[in-house]
């Protein structure tokens, strides 16, 4: 499902933000991508994503090279990889329903298709009675969940959740973390993306550790300590 192979980026100003990364993640697999601020997580969401393009290496995707992948192939790529932020990046001035069905309608999606699907992803993120409410009246975990609503709209096979849980409290954060295992039950594979050792370590799930910019360890059942 996502494979990068001898993967490194160099920016223009010579820092080396991931060297000779390879790893392999399966279809239908929760993968917890951990590591301290600075050691490449973050650049290689932004490969994933063809945000950024990787200096050297190869990156496969569903089966689809994306090392060079053409502007306008992007947005195809992008619909089928869902990204949920640390900060929500909602619309303010749409209401739940508005933030998530915009999302497929400018990708072209009938109306009729998005009145049906819309109401199903915000009743499986537990937000089907807040159809109506805008950003500014949600809590900070709610309004996470209108975003992971939003990243599902259409029907990713990917997740990567970047610093999901960055913004939340303890509380929020159990329930958002629980919300992303439950959407890895319908075997859309999930990539977390965290440096939060507790969320890491309640999971019991895989767990690839980077150090300056490479894979300093990929354990199955993992544990991260910092």
């Amino acid at each position: 499902m996502i494979e990068l192979r001898n993967v490194s980026k160099t920016y223009r100003t010579g820092t080396e933000a991931v060297r000779d990364v390879t790893l392999h993640i399966k279809p239908g697999e929760f993968v917890s991508l951990v590591g301290r601020s600075g050691t490449g997580k973050s650049t290689v969401v932004k490969m994933l994503v063809a945000e950024e393009r990787p200096s050297q290496g190869k990156i496969i995707l569903g089966g689809w090279d994306i090392t060079r992948i053409k502007i306008h192939d992007i947005p195809l790529l992008r619909r089928q990889i869902g990204v949920v932020f640390q900060d929500f990046k909602l619309l303010p001035q749409k209401t739940v329903y508005e933030n998530v069905s915009f999302a497929l309608e400018v990708a072209g999606y009938p109306k009729k298709y998005i009145n049906e699907i819309v109401p199903q992803i915000l009743t499986l993120v537990g937000l089907e009675d807040k159809h109506h409410s805008f950003p500014d009246q949600l809590s900070g975990g709610q309004q996470q969940r209108v975003s992971i609503a939003r990243a599902l709209a259409h029907r990713p096979k990917i997740l990567i959740a970047d610093e999901p849980t960055g913004n939340l409290d303890s509380i929020n954060t159990r329930e958002i973390v629980d919300l992303l295992l439950k959407i890895n039950k319908y075997k859309t594979t999930v990539m977390l993306v965290t440096h939060n050792r507790d969320v890491v370590n309640s999971l019991k799930k895989r767990v690839i550790t980077m150090e300056d910019g490479r894979i300093a360890s990929d354990r199955a059942r993992g544990r991260y300590a910092l």
